[in-house]
């Protein structure tokens, strides 16, 4: 990531819960074509765990992670 952070790996995706994944997907941009693969990863989970619902977007928020 061009912005410091460090994109998570496949590995660590496998182990993130909901509110992590939430993070992940709302606040990390994909930017080489190994975190495309990644950021898929993490929607797919998020999707299967529900979703970003609104009480989960709340405790998230928009400023970052």
């Amino acid at each position: 990531m061009s912005d410091g952070r460090t994109f998570p790996t496949l590995a660590k995706v496998e182990k993130a819960n909901v509110e992590q994944l939430a993070r992940w997907y709302r606040f990390y941009a994909a930017d080489t074509a190994e975190e495309r693969k990644i950021a898929n990863r993490i929607a797919v989970r998020l999707k299967e765990k529900g979703g970003i619902t609104p009480a989960l977007s709340a405790k998230i928020g928009f400023g970052g992670v």
